[in-house]
């Protein structure tokens, strides 16, 4: 009978993969790279360690050409990997369909220089349904994938590799300044200088709890100040960030303390009265699939893992057949997954949680390459978390990426937003609220928010049903002083996104 040998990079992703293959295939672990640029000097070949550019392991004089090494803790796998190649008629490269893992592939094949036919399979799920595919539909290795990240790789090297050293010395042992890193140290001072720079300005206005005649439950609302006399009252987007002075040519009213203090009691003896009621419906559609940045981005604000953490978690789903591949940045979702979940919401919501027709997304990041889906349960069940054997941080993980996938497919959230204007004397209030009236994907996910102190848009904060020309009551009025923030330091969801953004 022939044989096949199949290698992947991890022994999880081994183990899982082998339960669909047939019996003739073996599964072996590489164990990530088995080929890299020299780590320290003692990896440097000896017909080498007189060239300048040795310690870099990249030729600056011949092209950038990258000297190749292998490790001496890889060598013992390499002659396992080599025996087992010998018993083989035909060797298939199944390591993860990025960059990274097609450049594994080629490295595997130079260093096993293998007499056997080498076949390149790709999957994206590890299923039944999408390994016997792959198996059908296997291709060459892709240079242009394993030049890019040879590319990346070199660049790593010119850029962050003699400035690494320096971050031991001074900062911590390990840490890396390659290229994603040293444009994240750029980004964290230039915001630290933006801070050093910010000048605080200072400001008041009040802060009214009304409420409905009678007084009942549901009956009180708060409204702010909005304008004194017909003009605005300056609030923080007015002032200056260099000088902490209203910005020039604002046209607002500054407050200070004692100036609010007099207001207050001024307004106190004055009958409160509503001016105008505005409401209008709106929708709210729900987000995209996970993509690698957002669902670090979104772990981070709701589960507080780091990004770090995040993959490491997702890798381990992955690989046992969970989720998706994981490093994607795109959001399409394939047909399978589409009807899937589509089926699961009829099933869990009813038909009038499901969108009107399916909705597929567009990767809007410029330089995204649209090899993957977007991150989401694996196979075409969209089973839930609680029915996986799952625990811990991987089933809050997997929870969060099957809500916000379901999510994708579902109706629009309905709302209904209310403002009403509040006159009293010579001021102004504005109360602002809103009312769910269908919740649509917010029965599943809400996003999370960069900001703490912001509300979920899934909350309701319903105001009172209330009439031009009602009187109201002022139950509360309190003269609040405010001082203008500099920009917030990134978090690592923040600067996760901010180095989206910049591509």
């Amino acid at each position: 009978m022939s044989k096949k040998l199949v290698i992947v990079e991890s022994p999880t992703k081994a183990k899982t993969i082998s339960k669909f293959l047939p019996r003739d295939y073996q599964v072996k672990a590489s164990m990530g790279h088995v080929r890299d640029l020299p780590a320290s000097a003692a990896e440097i070949p000896e017909k080498h360690k007189g060239e300048a550019w040795s310690r870099l392991g990249v030729n600056v004089e011949a092209d950038f050409d990258p000297l190749y090494v292998i490790p001496d803790k890889k060598r013992k796998l390499i002659a396992e990997l080599k025996s087992a190649l010998k018993d083989a008629d035909e060797l298939i490269l199944a390591t993860d369909e990025d960059r990274e893992g097609e450049s594994i592939g080629w490295h595997l094949r130079e260093v096993l220089k293998p007499k056997q036919p080498v076949r390149r399979m790709v999957f994206h799920e590890i299923t039944r349904e999408a390994i016997e595919q792959a198996l059908r539909e296997t291709r060459d290795i892709d240079l242009d994938l394993v030049h890019a990240q040879e590319t990346r790789r070199i660049l790593d090297r010119l850029v962050g590799y003699t400035v690494s050293p320096l971050l031991w010395r001074k900062i911590a042992p390990k840490l890396s300044a390659g290229r994603v890193q040293s444009v994240a140290v750029r980004l964290l001072v230039l915001r630290e200088r933006e801070r050093r720079a910010f000048v605080t300005g200072q400001y008041w206005d009040l802060k009214a709890l009304l409420n409905k005649r009678p007084d009942q439950p549901g009956h009180r609302f708060e409204a702010t100040l909005v304008s004194v006399d017909g003009k605005r009252v300056a609030s923080g987007r007015d002032f200056d960030e260099h000088t902490g002075q209203i910005a020039a040519g604002k046209d607002v009213l500054l407050l200070n303390q004692q100036e609010a203090e007099t207001l207050r009691q001024r307004l106190l003896q004055s009958q409160w009265r509503v001016a105008e009621v505005e409401e209008k419906d709106a929708t709210r559609s729900p987000y995209a699939p996970f993509t690698t940045s957002t669902l670090q981005q979104e772990a981070n604000r709701k589960l507080g893992m780091s990004a770090r953490e995040t993959m490491r978690v997702a890798q381990h789903l992955y690989e046992n057949g969970y989720i998706t591949y994981m490093r994607t940045d795109s959001v399409n979702l394939s047909e399978e997954a589409i009807t899937a979940a589509r089926r699961r919401i009829r099933e869990m919501y009813g038909e009038e949680y499901l969108s009107p027709s399916p909705r597929r997304y567009q990767t809007k990041t410029a330089n995204a390459q649209e090899a993957h889906e977007a991150i989401r349960p694996a196979g075409d069940q969209m089973i839930p978390a609680d029915s996986l054997p799952l625990d811990g941080r991987e089933r809050a993980l997997y929870d969060l990426i099957w809500k916000r996938t379901v999510a994708s497919q579902m109706a629009n959230a309905r709302l209904k937003l209310r403002t009403v204007t509040v006159s009293v004397a010579d001021a102004v209030f504005r109360a602002s609220g809103r009312t769910i009236l269908f919740p649509g994907f917010f029965r599943a996910y809400v996003e999370g928010s960069d900001d703490p102190d912001a509300a979920l848009e899934s909350q309701e904060q319903p105001l009172p049903a209330l009439a031009v020309g009602e009187e109201v009551d002022c139950r509360e009025l309190a003269a609040v002083g405010h001082e203008t923030q500099p920009p917030a330091r990134y978090t690592e969801a923040t600067l996760v996104k901010a180095l989206e953004a910049e591509g």
